[in-house]
């Protein structure tokens, strides 16, 4: 009885040590290599060892996609110190995410306010909040619904850069428009 009773808890004990695998767990499948002369691919101007493969350009991105927005309109403005009005190159810069936006009407926007480490905690969040405030104003003024637009103050909490040297200031002195939807 002794032994049968401990033989009962080995086994239990090796079992509940068995791999389980989780319903959600991903399935692997493994595909082989493709050479791109079996995918069709013209491979005969490319068979050069001086040949560099081609880079990924702006040109070959999407005008409808995030990444060209970030890249080729640019998704941030720059502000001077404790200051949260617009200037020409902030401005110029958001008037271009205005036309993308106009073009794009099933993206939302959240604009981020940002501030450099200089000052308190609370007066850095009050700046970032201001800062996305002007950004948002500005959209809607020249003709972004309100209701596709949220401001969120980081304040200093999200550095670009960490160094106390004005030009690591000067980019951590921003507003970021981060775009939101377009899933289709």
């Amino acid at each position: 009885m002794k032994y049968s009773v401990l033989a009962m808890v080995l086994l239990v004990a090796v079992a509940g040590c068995t791999k389980k695998t989780s319903p959600f767990a991903p399935e692997y499948v493994e595909v082989p290599a493709q050479r791109p002369s079996d995918l069709g691919v013209d491979t005969s101007a490319t068979s050069n060892s001086n040949t560099k493969p081609t880079q990924i350009t702006q040109n070959t991105l999407s005008p409808t996609s995030p990444e060209y927005f970030k890249k080729s309109v640019g998704d941030r403005v720059l502000f001077d110190v404790d200051a949260y009005t617009l200037n020409a190159g902030g401005k110029s810069i958001l008037d271009g995410q205005i036309r993308w936006l106009k073009d794009n009407p099933g993206y939302m926007v959240v604009i981020e306010g940002h501030a450099d480490e200089q000052g308190t905690r609370e007066y850095n969040l009050a700046l970032g909040a201001r800062r996305a405030q002007s950004v948002r104003d500005y959209m809607v003024a020249n003709g972004v619904s309100p209701s596709r637009i949220r401001t969120l103050s980081l304040g200093k909490e999200r550095p670009l850069e960490i160094c106390s040297q004005e030009s690591c200031y000067a980019k951590n002195r921003r507003a970021v428009t981060v775009l939101a939807g377009g899933i289709s």
